[in-house]
């Protein structure tokens, strides 16, 4: 019985990969009803907003979705597109894989990391107070008070909120996820010598977490110390857990290191209901130009069909993927060693070469 699973394509350069993927993911032997919507800059004028009820609705619906990149237009009422739909969904954990794929350009080879971040709260919150406003005024008078500490009156605030069910849930989500994955290490990374209060929540949380996997080795690290770590030793890491701010960095971090965000794929998973997407964004100006990689939402639909139980066929697409990769020929510039390389192919034709890839092992 085929599975159902909402489509977005998104805009700019979103509907070119979707349908790419789309293909893909056919030859590998997946029986998947898409049930297709639209969000994004192009609906706007039709709809109203961005991001329609109907969207969220078929969401909850298939309870799995792979979404393309979106445009959050300006002056649309959202902050982001993205993030609305995180928040609807209830969505707390974000799952950024970072691998290293031979033919990829890349300081690095021996990485093959995940990061998960936590989604709802702390500085993305979104709990601000304009500079200069009565209510902000008020705010920092009583935040003097219960300090006893000068905060300068021309301050804008940010409130970062880090609550102990919220922790707990993206923290036991990380310990889970390397249980079910074969991942032996699990890394908190916080700052938690200076934010002893919320940082320190996190990490307390963690530990008490860590106590209920005795399987799972556990250790934390200092958010600055991390990123140098990462640096100078990737290897030594495997799962890293993160509150927000942190996670939205150190994913951008990984993914640097085997690449950048165009092999980058994405998840952002609740309790019930999972999205995938590629990180990168919607690239308008290369929009109908058939130029842009495919690569990272193809490694989305890869982990989308492992969370729906295709692990064949996202086994088989994986290894299609990097075997093309890998031989360099089929490949768009970016993945090529020199990005005016004349062979470069279009986005449409990786996906072919990715399709006739799996033929010959089937």
């Amino acid at each position: 019985m085929a599975k159902r699973v909402t489509l977005i394509k998104g805009d700019g350069v979103g509907p070119e990969i979707a349908d790419v993927t789309v293909e893909c993911v056919g030859a590998a032997g997946a029986d998947i009803e898409w049930v297709e919507v639209e969000a994004g800059a192009d609906v706007v004028e039709r709809e109203g907003t961005p991001l329609p009820d109907k969207v969220l609705d078929s969401i909850r619906d298939t309870k799995a979705a792979l979404k393309a990149p979106i445009t959050t237009p300006v002056g649309s009422g959202f902050r982001s597109v993205n993030v609305a739909i995180r928040q609807a969904l209830g969505l707390y954990a974000c799952v950024r894989p970072s691998k290293y794929y031979a033919g990829v350009r890349s300081r690095y080879q021996d990485v093959d990391l995940v990061v998960i971040r936590e989604n709802t709260e702390g500085l993305y919150a979104g709990v601000e107070f304009k500079q200069g406003e009565k209510e902000t005024l008020d705010i920092i008078e009583r935040m003097e008070a219960a300090t006893g500490k000068r905060i300068p009156r021309d301050s804008g605030l940010s409130v970062k909120p880090i609550s102990v069910g919220a922790s707990d849930a993206v923290v036991r989500f990380a310990f889970n996820y390397a249980r079910q994955n074969g991942r032996s290490k699990v890394t908190a990374v916080h700052k938690a010598n200076i934010l002893k209060f919320s940082d320190g929540l996190f990490l307390d949380v963690a530990r008490k977490v860590a106590k209920e996997f005795p399987d799972v080795e556990f250790e934390d690290r200092i958010i600055d110390n991390m990123c140098m770590q990462l640096v100078q030793k990737p290897e030594l890491y495997d799962v890293m857990v993160l509150p927000n701010l942190y996670g939205d960095i150190i994913s951008d971090l990984c993914a640097g290191l085997v690449g950048g965000l165009g092999i980058a794929p994405g998840a952002n998973i609740g309790d019930e209901i999972a999205v995938f997407e590629a990180v990168h964004g919607s690239a308008p100006k290369y929009k109908g130009l058939n130029k842009v990689n495919p690569t990272a939402l193809i490694l989305s639909s890869v982990m989308m069909l492992r969370h729906i139980g295709e692990r064949e066929a996202a086994d088989r697409l994986e290894s299609a993927t990097a075997a093309v990769i890998a031989e360099g020929k089929d490949v768009t510039y970016d993945l090529k060693p020199n990005r005016d390389d004349p062979t470069a192919v279009g986005t449409k034709e990786m996906g072919r070469a990715i399709i006739e890839k799996m033929k010959q092992v089937i």
